[in-house]
């Protein structure tokens, strides 16, 4: 259980499930089957225990050395929600090199608890793939790698799913989605409860982490009774 590891060391974790690296810990692509795409430029994680900072493998060493200087510079807080301290100087030299395409801040969270599901929940591979086929078919070519994936199923199909989106040996990042008309309804607590206890089954961390405009994933990780270990914030 994640409930062993230090909070430091759990953002450790969640960043090595979001991008690849080099071997010198710069940040390569995003860490998904086939082409996952480049990596964010910069990545910052804070935590009460220290935080830690990424850089993108193409950026130049000089903007590196500004950047990591700020990084070095930034408190050590428990008020995770407030804006890093150098939040525009990290925008502003970033813009030096390219246009900031996109800005992500958002909680990070692990299972110190795990809440029994209270509806039954669906392993999903390739041998059932056809529950997705009706509003998750977009998701049938994940199901050889996304492992574990599972659903909710009603009435032959699947109404809601969670599976794991970034996969290392350590960690597993929950990627959850549910139908429209069954959203406010339980069924993502139901389906990520069942689903992190399949992590761990394979001796792996569930992690789960969310943006700060995403008021229901935030829900649901309050009612699975995670806890917030830190919060992140990528540029790209």
């Amino acid at each position: 259980m994640s409930v062993k590891s230090t909070d430091l060391e759990l953002m450790t974790l969640h960043v090595q499930a979001l991008f690849t690296h080099d071997k010198h810990s710069r940040l390569l692509r995003v860490n998904e089957p086939g082409d996952g795409g480049l990596a964010s430029r910069f990545f910052l994680g804070r935590t009460s225990q220290g935080n830690i900072w990424r850089f993108r493998t193409d950026l130049p060493e000089t903007l590196v050395e500004k950047l990591e200087a700020l990084c070095r510079d930034e408190p050590i807080t428990r008020d995770l929600q407030t804006q890093p301290r150098h939040f525009e100087k990290y925008l502003r030299l970033l813009e030096i090199h390219e246009s900031v395409q996109t800005i992500w801040q958002g909680p990070a969270y692990h299972f110190t608890n795990l809440v029994e599901p209270s509806r039954p929940v669906t392993a999903i591979t390739e041998t059932n793939a056809e529950l997705l086929g009706e509003g998750f078919s977009e998701l049938i070519p994940e199901l050889p790698t996304w492992q574990p994936f599972v659903a909710i199923v009603e009435n032959g199909r699947a109404v809601s799913v969670c599976r794991s989106v970034r996969i290392t040996p350590e960690a597993h990042e929950a990627g959850v989605e549910t139908l429209s008309e069954f959203r406010g309804k339980d069924y993502a607590k139901d389906v990520v409860a069942g689903w992190a206890r399949l992590v761990i089954s394979r001796g792996a961390i569930p992690l789960y982490d969310t943006s700060w405009e995403n008021l229901a994933s935030q829900g649901v990780a309050r009612k699975l009774q995670l806890a917030m270990y830190g919060s992140d914030f990528h540029i790209t």
